[in-house]
């Protein structure tokens, strides 16, 4: 019997690398589409390259399950937020989710089955230094809640996860961990610890799951508590 196929953007790296590894163990065929690794490379900025990679992976044959986790930041105070940083960011943070839903919902609906999880993040409700990232990840939520009920009657369900601070390259790119913002990003999560992409990844293989069918157009922020308020505030 064919194993159950799942395709992850951006799958080489962080949360996505560790998403890969959980699906495997789950059981699943996946499918990484991503500008390094061993998988399918594709710079999935561009969306001819998106399309062309899309068309690989589904030659072989079609894929249920999708998590869109690509992504990019360019943060920047408003005033320095360029037109082109908005550009590129929307660009492979809504625009290529959108490309890899269409690509992927013919095979979705004729099994009658689908699992689409969108990789948003906390910063969606508000976060200072992000203009163009936090409008991109309230938009995959919005997207997901829309495809929610548009897709529901085909057996498709449509999520998005808001990850808090999470210990990857990228949040220490932009989080350097000698910063005194950085500390205080960590004494003000109630469990008092910086998320492990692990901790992402459980909560995607829940919501990639069969018999999640009964949540969907949801949020989950897997924010160690962020978003209910700071430690000791």
């Amino acid at each position: 019997m064919a194993k159950e196929r799942v395709l992850v953007t951006g799958g080489a790296a962080g949360i996505g690398a560790a998403s890969v590894a959980r699906c495997r163990e789950e059981g699943y065929e996946v499918v990484v589409i991503d500008r390094i690794g061993d998988g399918i490379v594709a710079d999935l900025s561009d969306p001819a390259a998106t399309e062309a990679a899309l068309a690989e992976a589904l030659r072989g044959g079609p894929i249920t399950r999708l998590v869109n986790n690509v992504g990019t930041v360019r943060p920047a105070p408003v005033e320095a937020q360029t037109v082109a940083d908005l550009d590129a960011v929307v660009s492979l943070n809504l625009r290529c989710s959108l490309q890899c839903v269409q690509a992927l919902l013919p095979g979705m609906k004729a099994a009658g089955f689908g699992r689409i999880v969108n990789i948003a993040s906390r910063a969606a409700l508000g976060k200072e230094d992000r203009t163009a990232y936090a409008a991109t990840k309230a938009g995959l939520i919005g997207m997901a809640k829309v495809w929610a009920l548009e897709l529901g009657r085909f057996g498709i369900t449509a999520n998005a996860i808001g990850p808090g601070p999470i210990r990857t390259e990228l949040f220490d790119r932009v989080n350097p961990p000698d910063d005194p913002r950085t500390t205080a990003i960590i004494e003000g999560i109630p469990v008092r610890r910086i998320g492990t992409p692990a901790d992402v990844a459980h909560a995607i293989a829940y919501l990639l799951d069969q018999r999640s069918g009964f949540v969907t157009g949801q949020v989950l922020y897997v924010c160690g508590g962020m978003t209910v308020g700071a430690a000791g505030a």
